[in-house]
């Protein structure tokens, strides 16, 4: 049965299906072909994978991620980091990168960073004499840091599932993170040194002044709220909101009443994107916990290997091989109750083995075919895609990460 949901599952990807439905769907017709579950507990299932505190983080995160695009916030952390670096070899770049680092500490969110942030830099990297496939595959690569540093929604997804510490993951999740955008700025650096890419000498460096400050401070208000215990990281969602709301409409005077309807409808569908993938990847889930399968795969790759780096290598091949098409969020709800009691079996610790987890997932969300339908239509723009329809970008987003 497990094996026929799978396929039904695949068949459903193959199809179009949202992945949502494909989830949604292959388990309710497992359970109905089952016979000993009512059908019933499809909908019991689905209510409990949403009623959770800790997912209230998922919209307030998204909401603060919107408030610091239409607010103001992130357009000065732009203009900040190009007064320092933009005339540099691989200027642009490095503000992509250093940009995004600093935004996915408040919006928690890959696709969410490169909406945000890919409209205003790669046009400008571009102009400058960029290749238009290598921006938008940088500003990708970029934006996927933003589930490996905290906060981050896959992370508070896992911390659910697996019943670990959310804020010790977290923690854990700062130095692959920071170690991920550095060998980037690197990599940056020498490609764009090779190929020339600077800014021309006739433009000036954007000018940033003192209120930049208030879009700095961000991140660490939200981060040193959490690690310090002043508050959870649910309670930090709330006061990200709150901090970006009173700066992009007090401070900046950036937002008013006519874009606080466009925010709020920006984070409603995605926080309802998130949601629903939560819900049907639970019920997957569950049925999968239900038959039987985690027992099954530790007792066929123990009868291959005993070898705990054996088996980590081949945990971390499938979840390379899984975020090539799954995104993360149900990536993680449906792999966790199987790959974490192996992971435990072999001594690994649960928040060690959540950021394995998180940053092999995190790769798939630029590589094909993932690649081409989560990050490239926000890191691309439209106007771009129209003049540049054969640009290759996902595979200079593999370029990235097999270098990483």
């Amino acid at each position: 049965m497990v094996a026929l949901m799978l396929i039904l599952f695949v068949v459903g990807i193959f199809l179009g299906i949202p992945i949502a439905l494909a989830l949604g769907i292959s388990s309710m017709l497992a359970i109905n072909f089952l016979g000993d579950l009512p059908l019933m507990i499809s909908g019991q299932m689905l209510y409990a994978a949403g009623d959770s505190f800790s997912l209230m983080a998922i919209p307030f995160f998204m909401l603060a991620g919107s408030l610091m695009g239409h607010g103001g916030l992130s357009r000065r952390l732009i203009d900040f980091a190009d007064m320092f670096v933009g005339g540099l070899n691989g200027g642009l770049g490095t503000i992509a990168i250093v940009t995004s680092m600093f935004f996915a500490a408040i919006s928690g969110s890959g696709p969410a960073t490169v909406a945000a942030l890919g409209a205003i830099i790669i046009p400008g990297m571009i102009k400058a004499g960029y290749e238009s496939g290598y921006s938008s595959s940088l500003m990708a690569t970029a934006g996927a840091i933003g589930i490996i540093i905290p906060p981050s929604i896959p992370m508070i997804l896992y911390g659910v599932q697996a019943e670990v510490s959310i804020a010790k993951i977290f923690m854990a999740g700062m130095g692959p993170g920071f170690l991920i955008g550095g060998v980037l700025l690197i990599l940056n650096y020498f490609t764009s040194r090779k190929n020339g890419y600077k800014r021309p000498a006739d433009e000036a460096a954007a000018k940033c002044g003192w209120d930049v400050i208030f879009s700095l401070a961000m991140p660490f208000i939200i981060l040193g709220g959490i690690y310090g215990g002043v508050f959870t990281p649910t309670e930090a969602s709330g006061v990200a909101v709150l901090y970006g709301f009173i700066v992009g409409a007090f401070i900046y005077r950036e937002l008013n009443f006519k874009n606080i309807p466009i925010i709020l409808v920006e984070s409603a569908i995605g926080s309802a994107v998130v949601m629903l993938i939560v819900m049907c990847a639970s019920l997957f889930s569950f049925v999968l916990v239900s038959q039987g399968a985690p027992q099954q795969l530790i007792a066929f790759i123990t009868e291959l290997t005993t070898n705990k780096i054996l088996i980590l290598l081949m945990i971390n091949a499938f979840l390379l091989l899984a975020g090539c098409f799954l995104d993360a969020s149900s990536a993680i709800i449906v792999l966790t109750p199987i790959l974490l009691p192996l992971a435990v079996s072999i001594g690994v610790d649960p928040t060690h083995f959540g950021v394995i987890m998180v940053v092999n997932l995190a790769i798939g969300l630029i590589t094909p075919p993932w690649g081409w339908i989560s990050m490239w239509p926000a890191a691309y723009p439209k106007f771009l895609w129209r003049r540049y329809p054969g640009q290759s970008f996902p595979f200079w987003g593999c370029r990235f990460w097999l270098c990483c």
